[in-house]
C-alpha cells in the first residue's frame, strides 16, 4: 500500500510538471509570435495594429535615450520618422515569469529615419504582459552595439 501510495504521489507530481511545462511553452510560442508580429509592423506599419499589440502603459526605450509613450510610438512608425526597411532580429531568448515575458535578442536594422538612410545594431530588452489573454507590449529598452 505504502509503495503504491509513493508512485501515485511520483506519478501525479510528473503530471503537474509536464502540464506547467506545456503552459509555458505555449506561453513563449504566443510571445515569439506576439514579437514576430511587432517586426512585421516596423516594417510595415498599421496604426490599428500597433495600438493593438501595444500596452496603454507602454514605455519604449530608445538606443539615443529617447523615451516614447504609446501615442509617440505609433506616430513615430506610422509617419515614417522612425522607419525600417529591413530587420534582422538574432539571439532571441524568452523568459516568462507569471503574467510577464521578457524578451531579449540583438536587432540588425536598415533605416531611412525621416528620410535619411542608416543602420541600427542594437541589444534589445522587449517587456510583454499578459492582459486579457492577450500578450501587450509593455516595455522596450535598446542599447547600440
Amino acid at each position: 500500500m505504502y509503495k503504491k501510495t509513493i508512485l501515485f504521489a511520483i506519478v501525479a507530481m510528473c503530471s503537474m510538471l509536464t502540464i506547467d511545462g506545456i503552459a509555458q511553452n505555449k506561453d513563449e510560442a504566443a510571445v515569439g509570435q506576439a514579437v514576430d508580429q511587432l517586426k512585421k509592423l516596423m516594417l510595415d506599419p498599421d496604426k490599428g495594429k500597433l495600438e493593438s499589440l501595444a500596452s496603454d502603459e507602454l514605455s519604449y526605450g530608445h538606443s539615443n535615450g529617447k523615451l516614447e509613450d504609446k501615442k509617440a510610438f505609433v506616430e513615430a512608425l506610422t509617419s515614417g520618422a522612425s522607419d525600417f526597411k529591413t530587420i534582422d532580429l538574432t539571439e532571441q531568448t524568452i523568459v516568462i515569469v507569471d503574467n510577464t515575458a521578457l524578451v531579449r535578442h540583438k536587432l540588425m536594422a536598415e533605416t531611412a529615419n525621416d528620410g535619411k538612410p542608416g543602420t541600427a545594431k542594437l541589444s534589445v530588452l522587449l517587456v510583454w504582459v499578459k492582459q486579457k489573454g492577450n500578450w501587450k507590449l509593455v516595455a522596450r529598452q535598446a542599447v547600440k552595439i
